[in-house]
């Protein structure tokens, strides 16, 4: 029988909150607190456990201080409308249940959530405490799609909280019509990025840069090839990308994911199973989520997780028995 994998769960939370924020109705309390946010945020990580029947989880978050990009660009992301303080309020609550579900968080002043997710992923993989383990990054971002590997899935909010796609190899280089992962920063190093305000080669789309990218596969391909008379690009291309070198790498430093955020990981303390169900159902209740306390994890649920296929029939058969038993004495 084939072995199952082990999987690590790493959630974007600032992007989850977001998504979740925007995409369902301003919820509220008896008490008129807005939770919408936090509500959706479950929804999500539930649907993800149950889904995937992950062995670690984790959790990552922004902060709000200025990052290294940032410092650098003084206009990265300037163009984001702030969040409005009814998305901000539900951070912490969110917080307060990851630790009562025993989920670790991460997060690092200087640097972007997608920094750290990174990190873990790299040190997760190159651990290789465990063998044939996967991460899937959970995010509502397409940004973290260039950490995409042979390892690593993203499990993405493609329309509100319900619609998601996951993420492979495959799929990435079927949405940017052959491009792989590893590719991605050099793409938006040309096309640039409106969201994040990453200016890229101005007048290159994503056409001639996909173009591009494919011909030469890196940006310092490119380069390497205009500077020894090679490349073959026509004279208006050559002269944009001539006059906007500097700005070309400099947008490719501001759009990759760095792996190397200076956090403390320990595998361990990540694993998924014991929490404290019933601190979890005192917040949900005090939150006024009562339909979300059916769909926690049971014991089962934990326990499971590492159990073999045959393990698992045994213990049906077990309960099977022990029910038959019940209804003997019953009669």
């Amino acid at each position: 029988m084939a072995e199952e994998k082990k999987r690590l769960i790493i959630i974007d939370s600032n992007s989850v909150i977001h998504r979740a924020f925007h995409a369902l109705p301003p919820l509220t309390t008896k008490t008129g607190e807005v939770v919408n946010a936090v509500y959706g945020f479950l929804l999500v990580l539930l649907k993800a456990i149950r889904e995937f029947r992950p062995d670690c989880i984790v959790a990552t978050f922004d902060l709000p201080a200025p990052t290294f990009r940032h410092k650098k660009f003084k206009k990265y992301k300037a163009k984001r409308p702030p969040a409005p303080p009814e998305l901000y309020n539900q951070i912490p609550k969110v917080k307060e249940i990851l630790k009562a579900f025993n989920i670790s968080i991460f997060e690092k002043e200087g640097f972007e959530a997608d920094d750290i997710i990174g990190t873990i992923s790299q040190q997760f993989s190159r651990k290789q405490i465990i063998p044939k383990a996967e991460v899937i990054i959970l995010s509502g971002d397409l940004d973290v799609l260039q950490l995409v590997d042979k390892k690593t899935k993203a499990y993405i909010l493609r329309k509100g909280v319900k619609d998601t796609v996951l993420y492979d190899e495959k799929l990435v280089k079927e949405k940017y019509d052959g491009l792989v992962p590893g590719q991605l920063d050099d793409f938006k190093a040309l096309r640039g990025d409106p969201s994040d305000n990453i200016p890229g080669v101005r007048g290159i789309g994503e056409k001639t840069a996909i173009q591009l990218i494919k011909q030469f596969n890196t940006l310092e391909n490119i380069y390497s090839a205009l500077e020894q008379k090679e490349a073959k690009i026509n004279e208006s291309l050559r002269l944009k990308l001539e006059q906007q070198k500097e700005q070309a790498f400099f947008s490719k430093e501001l759009v990759q994911i760095r792996r190397d955020a200076p956090i403390d990981f320990n595998l361990k303390e990540c694993q998924w199973g014991e929490y404290d169900k019933e601190k979890v159902i005192e917040i949900l209740k005090d939150l006024e989520f009562y339909s979300l306390i059916p769909r926690l994890p049971s014991d089962d649920d934990q326990i499971e997780n590492h159990y073999s296929e045959e393990v698992k029939k045994e213990k049906k058969i077990k309960k099977t028995e022990e029910k038959h038993k019940n209804n003997l004495r019953l009669w």
